[in-house]
């Protein structure tokens, strides 16, 4: 009996809301620390995903595109509205899954925590990581 009430008290600490905290949500818009664009992060199935809401740099006539993409076939593509996170999913205290920077046509492990009205995003490709942080829009 002893053992049955030990066992069942386990049980119920592991199960408990404590025992696995979620990461805080990520969703919403959120402006780029070079102030040269803003993004949505939003729900796409069962994970997140985040696009290119706004880019606030001028533009060439007909819209910035996606030409630093390593597949040609998609150079032509605008980047506003440009998905550029994937498979979001909450690891920790930190959302992890797949970018993309239209910036250099880089693919990424992505890596986004936040904290208040702050989002830090740490890419990584191979070793090579780069850090940015973003602040939350009303």
């Amino acid at each position: 009996m002893k053992r049955f009430i030990i066992a069942a008290t386990a049980a119920f600490v592991a199960a408990s809301p404590a025992a696995s905290v979620a990461p805080q949500s990520i969703t919403g818009r959120w402006a780029t620390d070079d102030g040269k664009a803003i993004v949505d992060i939003y729900a796409c199935g069962a994970k997140l995903c985040g696009k290119v809401h706004k880019l606030l740099i001028k533009q060439p006539a007909g819209g910035q595109r996606d030409e630093r993409n390593p597949d040609k076939a998609k150079r032509t593509r605008h980047v506003t509205g440009l998905q550029i996170y994937w498979d979001l999913a909450a690891d920790g205290n930190a959302w992890k899954g797949q970018g993309y920077s239209p910036e250099d046509g880089r693919y990424y492990k992505a890596n986004l925590t936040a904290k208040g009205a702050k989002m830090t995003m740490k890419g990584c490709v191979s070793v090579f990581c780069k850090t940015v942080t973003w602040t939350k829009m009303s």
